[in-house]
């Protein structure tokens, strides 16, 4: 019935990255390591997480007719992702300007070029797309009123997983149609707004299901995660393992969940197939890079 596993909304960027020995102040200028290009985006990656995994996904997104564009396209062919949703033009490809000290710590600048341009009626005109496709999954790094349009074409029967970074408070019609909503420590905070938070990652998903998704999730890194619905909530244990680079665990979460639930896990085993894969992905450096093949995931 479905012609995906997956569809993706969201972002694609190039991840210019630079190691400096420290970060410079106001007016400084220090040097740091040869430049490197990476694909990224949230976007972008969750689709290439998902098709490594076996999924059929398809990313509807923006991107420049330029080298950076190329490069984001060809990273998600390779991939196995069907890009025809892919538009081209518009803007300059999306950018994020990254430096990266000894310690691993990093400052981000994103110019969202093309991403900014994603319009209502670019979704509208994938209609087909959306037809065809057991899960939509998407983020922020759009404009909001595109991830709205998103949800008012969702086919019946198909499944909206949000995980809403960069952060910010979303409105009613959007929080209902999650099922989950992905959020961490920090995203759920900055949706839960005025509202009494409470002390522990239980307490935030009660108050976020009571706003109106029809589940939540909630990532808590080495914690492991917590899933929360009309049944209740549960525990989600993380998988050990020694972390080389975080970059883009969250992304291969999101992308393994959503692609799970479509194949007709419950919530709970979705999310702990997810937390395998993201142990995984962090064992590595690089995010597209890093993110495994279903026979990776499930090796001892």
């Amino acid at each position: 019935m479905y012609d995906y596993d997956l569809l993706v909304v969201g972002s694609a960027n190039a991840d210019l990255v630079i190691g400096v020995e420290r970060r410079p102040g106001a007016g400084e200028t220090v040097l740091g390591s040869d430049l490197a290009v990476h694909p990224g985006g949230k976007g972008a990656n969750q689709a290439v997480a998902a098709a490594r995994l076996g999924a059929r996904t398809a990313l509807l997104a923006r991107v420049g007719d330029d080298a950076h564009g190329r490069l984001l396209l060809e990273s998600q062919r390779a991939a196995g992702v069907d890009t025809v949703g892919v538009l081209v033009g518009g803007a300059p490809t999306g950018v994020a300007l990254i430096t990266v000290d000894p310690s691993g710590d990093n400052s981000i600048v994103v110019s969202p070029g093309a991403n900014g341009r994603l319009t209502p009626q670019d979704v509208s005109a994938a209609g087909c797309l959306f037809q065809g496709s057991r899960v939509v999954s998407a983020q922020l790094e759009i404009p909001l009123e595109t991830v709205v349009e998103a949800v008012r074409s969702l086919a019946p029967g198909s499944r909206f997983v949000l995980n809403p970074s960069p952060p910010r408070p979303l409105p009613q019609e959007v929080l209902a149609a999650c099922d989950p909503l992905i959020v961490n420590e920090h995203e759920a905070k900055v949706i839960l707004g005025g509202s009494a938070v409470g002390d522990t990652p239980e307490d935030w998903a009660r108050i976020l299901l009571a706003k109106g998704p029809k589940s939540v999730v909630v990532t808590l890194g080495a914690e492991g995660a917590l899933v929360a619905s009309a049944e209740g909530v549960a525990r989600v244990p993380a998988v050990k393992v020694d972390a080389v680079d975080t970059t883009g665990a969250g992304d291969s979460f999101t992308a393994a969940l959503a692609y799970r639930l479509g194949a007709g896990a419950s919530l709970a085993e979705a999310a702990a197939y997810a937390a395998r894969v993201g142990a995984v992905t962090v064992t590595k450096e690089g995010a597209q890079a890093s993110f495994p093949t279903a026979a990776e995931v499930a090796a001892p």
